[in-house]
């Protein structure tokens, strides 16, 4: 849903004052990607899986019953929650992650965003209208 004017002027002193007040901590934020981060958290995740891989091979050539079980399990959580996280990393990374959070919903059914857009545009109109009658 995209901001209101005064949003986006509120959003813009807020930035005028975080870079008055210390340039080099905006320089930073700037210049990093969130890509960046996501692509490392998809390559530990796939070390964390590669080493659940080797917990649970480990744990099967073993031959004591309740070693073999603890680390067949613990291999197996591993694995699956590289694999959960990492496949949710790649989901946003390559933005089909939406979660209702951007306009147009890739990610649902197109009659239901619109549906729940609208409502939003609605509301967000009448909210509009509210403080306007105030002023």
């Amino acid at each position: 849903m995209p901001l209101s004017e005064n949003e986006q002027r509120l959003l813009e002193q807020i930035e005028r004052a975080l870079v008055e007040d210390d340039p080099k901590f905006a320089s930073t934020v700037r210049s990093t990607d969130p890509r960046t981060y996501l692509l490392r958290r998809v390559r530990r995740s796939a070390v964390v899986f590669l080493l659940g891989l080797a917990v649970l091979v480990v744990g099967v050539v073993l031959n004591q019953v309740p070693l073999t079980v603890i680390l067949g399990i613990l291999g197996f959580l591993m694995m699956l929650f590289a694999a959960l996280r990492g496949a949710a990393d790649l989901r946003r990374i390559s933005g089909r992650d939406t979660g209702g959070r951007r306009p147009g919903g890739r990610g649902r059914s197109k009659g239901r965003s619109r549906t729940k857009a609208s409502f939003m545009e609605r509301v967000e109109e009448r909210w509009r209208r509210r403080w306007e009658d105030r002023s």
